[in-house]
């Protein structure tokens, strides 16, 4: 027979399996949000360079975005841990047959330590699988604090190009060499040049310096840039400063001098199209500095990820400045990188 006490003591012990467990599921969830609230440098199929970011916003709930190769990182309609798994949709809108309709992309990840898998699925309204696509990535260290520029100490300047170049055998080559080359030397400015005189866009290569070599630095150029033009330098191949025509147009991360689809300049400091502009760039412990024109746009901020372009989203190796040529005409001319040295 059950006295009394044993059915308190039953009740008791029931209770505290129930917290138990509630506990162990919260902990569990806690864990979860833990991993994958976090930066990932994204390899993409063909080894591309991507990137993912997960917060946490104040009211609990996750935010995504994703860096799919070219452009700017895209958000996504819901993030989520589910059973484990880091869950992001968004929603495509398409034609058929002239029609409006939808089309569901799924992100899946799954972390293992500081490694993640990821498989993305699009799907019709009605469920049926348009395309799968699996990669991977790794995990983004935390970012260290902001450097004391002041304390900064350099090594030997790299002359990159100057007047006493006659030709960029040996410090510039082309990224392909299957497309149009545009990019001349001539009286110490590297010019690029692909819009034919019918009009049209050659749509050239880009141009990387040959070292791959360069880690942290001080860069310093001139950039003059076409009516309309967009051109971009790259540090260390993964990070593009923009060189871009967008005289007169408020502040944009997109705009010149911007840290493409990252950071946006505090204030427009571009001149017309046609002039000379001075760009000064300091890169240092995953931080980034752009003063154009002698006015700071950008100071000493943190860098998230890599950006669209990149030659790798691993932001931990050494690399080379490239050039973006594929878009318009641009014109660079002293142009000197200083190292870090550390």
């Amino acid at each position: 027979m059950m006295t009394k006490s044993s059915l308190v003591g039953c009740g008791i012990t029931a209770v505290s399996l129930l917290f138990a467990a509630t506990a162990a599921v919260h902990a569990d969830e806690a864990a979860d949000l833990k991993t994958y609230v976090a930066r990932w440098a994204i390899t993409l199929p063909g080894g591309g360079a991507g990137w993912l970011g997960v917060e946490q916003k104040q009211d609990g709930n996750l935010s995504g975005s994703f860096l799919w190769g070219g452009g700017s990182p895209f958000g996504f309609e819901t993030t989520a841990v589910k059973d484990g798994q880091l869950v992001l949709t968004r929603t495509h809108k398409i034609k058929r047959d002239g029609q409006d309709a939808k089309q569901i992309e799924t992100f899946t990840a799954v972390a293992d330590g500081d490694k993640l898998s990821v498989v993305v699925r699009k799907n019709e309204e009605d469920g049926k699988e348009v395309s799968k696509v699996e990669f991977s990535g790794k995990k983004i260290p935390d970012l260290p604090p902001r450097p004391d520029l002041s304390k900064l100490k350099f090594g030997t300047p790299v002359k990159l190009v100057d007047n006493g170049m006659a030709t960029l055998d040996g410090t510039w080559e082309a990224m392909s060499k299957d497309a149009f080359n545009g990019w001349s030397l001539k009286d110490g400015i590297l010019f690029n040049r692909v819009i034919g005189e019918d009009g049209k866009n050659k749509h050239g290569t880009n141009l990387k310096t040959v070292s791959n070599a360069f880690e942290d630095f001080r860069l310093t150029t001139e950039v003059n840039m076409s009516k309309g033009g967009n051109s971009g330098i790259y540090l260390r191949g993964i990070y593009e400063i923009q060189m871009a025509d967008t005289y007169g147009k408020g502040v944009d991360c997109h705009n010149m001098g911007a840290l493409y689809g990252r950071i946006t300049p505090t204030v427009a400091a571009e001149k017309p199209a046609g002039e000379w502009q001075t760009v000064d760039i300091t890169l240092c412990d995953r931080h980034v500095t752009v003063i154009l024109n002698g006015q700071k746009i950008i100071d000493n901020q943190p860098v998230l990820g890599c950006t669209g372009g990149a030659i790798t989203s691993d932001e931990f190796v050494p690399g080379p400045i490239y050039l973006q040529g594929d878009h318009t005409d641009a014109s660079y001319r002293n142009m000197v990188l200083i190292p870090i040295v550390k």
